[in-house]
């Protein structure tokens, strides 16, 4: 079972936070399986259409993903699964 893993800037935004063993086989699964434990958070790094926002950026496995919009990029049973905010400013 892959964990899925939050930076602090997410943990700042949504305090319950923990990084969490999930059953999803896609990221799109995933996805649905963290918005019933963090509701809320699902839309705040996924856009209206289900694609990563701008500001967020998913690594599995130390690699950054490819697919931003349809999340098809694969994993396997002990991945790691980073979901990191990008952080800016002046």
């Amino acid at each position: 079972m892959p964990t899925i893993k939050f930076t602090y800037a997410l943990k700042r935004f949504f305090p319950k936070l923990k990084d969490t063993p999930a059953a999803g086989k896609t990221l799109a699964e995933i996805f649905k399986e963290i918005e019933t434990n963090y509701p809320g958070l699902q839309s705040y790094v996924l856009d209206e259409r289900g694609s990563l926002r701008r500001h967020v950026n998913i690594f599995i496995d130390g690699k950054m993903i490819n697919d931003r919009n349809k999340l098809t990029d694969t994993f396997s049973a002990g991945s790691e699964i980073y979901i990191m905010q990008a952080l800016s400013g002046g």
